[in-house]
């Protein structure tokens, strides 16, 4: 497993739109992939770019980045984000947790919040 490119698809498909995000999640994400963090509990695809379509709206402009260094055992991978404005120190700090399938897919991911902005 290459845990760099698990994080890099995760973030990417954070940060894009339209069909663009929609490949990366047919991509990297199982079909029936589980995410849950404080804020939501959701499955499948479709539920998937709802939620994230509903934070890009709440935080518009703003891009997912690492934070830190990731780590990995088995097929689990571990790794904090922030959430802010392109170059700037992130306004919301997160940590999750990825299971990924047998085809190194998405499968699970267990979100916890570390930092939230006033009136998220």
């Amino acid at each position: 497993m290459d845990t760099k490119s698990v994080v890099e698809a995760y973030l990417a498909t954070w940060n894009a739109e339209g069909e663009h995000r929609a490949k990366l999640i047919a991509e990297h994400w199982a079909p029936e992939v589980a995410y849950t963090d404080p804020l939501a509990e959701i499955t499948g695809h479709a539920e998937l770019a709802a939620l994230i379509d509903g934070v890009r709206q709440q935080f518009p402009g703003f891009v997912f980045t690492p934070v830190g260094e990731p780590d990995a055992h088995h097929s689990q991978v571990r790794f904090r984000w922030g959430l802010g404005p392109e170059g700037a120190d992130p306004v919301a700090i997160g940590f999750d947790v990825l299971v990924l399938d047998d085809e190194g897919r998405i499968r699970d991911v267990r979100g916890f919040l570390d930092k939230v902005p006033a009136g998220a």
